[in-house]
């Protein structure tokens, strides 16, 4: 009689998980992916989801390949790269980054610089930056990181070699405000762009913006 209830009991939690598991299923990924990539982007969706990483980039990747009308295996592929970098990011910029949307970056950026703590930086460690350089920024600066990883990749991806970019934002990241940061990041592209190698020019203008701070003007 005891193992006859447990066997429904156990019977009925598995139809209630695998409703939930259903239900958690993102319509957008239902009406755009053929059935067998939707179940390996769904599998991997709920991984993150389980691991507390946020799911919605997730599925915004699935769908921007479906919309370049990319392979199946493609898809999956990316989507399970950019569930490992933000897994990577979490581990690097600790538990307590938020995946959370910050309304203020995104009136102050462009695309790539306007997402939450753990969007960006996993798309500073695809563009190169080392783990490492993301925990010493959490480190260094007492504030969110979400603009200051935003510039850090913004810089490598105009050609600023990563491990300059890092060194150049890090020696900012103690003192310098948001919009400072913003300052510099605009100005070295502005220098890129007028013909300065790109390591030259954030190195000259960390240079600049470490004179302004008001900490390197004391005594």
């Amino acid at each position: 009689m005891r193992m006859s209830v447990l066997v429904a009991s156990l019977s009925l939690a598995a139809g209630v998980l695998s409703l939930g598991a259903v239900a958690a299923q993102d319509p957008r990924l239902e009406r755009r992916l053929d059935p067998d990539t939707r179940a390996a982007v769904n599998a991997v969706i709920d991984s993150a989801r389980v691991a507390g990483l946020p799911v919605e980039p997730l599925v915004d990747r699935a769908l921007e390949g479906a919309s370049k009308h990319a392979e199946p295996a493609r898809i999956v592929a990316a989507v399970r790269r950019l569930a490992a970098e933000l897994g990577t990011a979490r581990a690097a910029l600790g538990a307590a980054s938020t995946p959370a949307e910050l309304g203020t970056a995104r009136a102050a950026l462009g695309t790539a610089s306007s997402q939450p703590e753990l969007e960006a930086g996993a798309s500073a460690l695809r563009a190169g930056v080392r783990p490492a350089d993301l925990t010493l920024l959490r480190h260094r600066r007492s504030r969110s990181l979400t603009i200051a990883l935003a510039a850090l990749t913004d810089l490598v991806v105009s050609g600023v070699p990563a491990d300059s970019a890092a060194a150049a934002v890090l020696a900012l990241a103690s003192s310098a405000r948001d919009d400072q940061l913003l300052d510099f990041r605009r100005a070295v592209e502005r220098d890129i762009a007028l013909g300065a190698p790109p390591a030259a020019a954030a190195a000259v203008r960390v240079d600049a913006a470490i004179r302004q701070t008001p900490a390197s003007r004391k005594p």
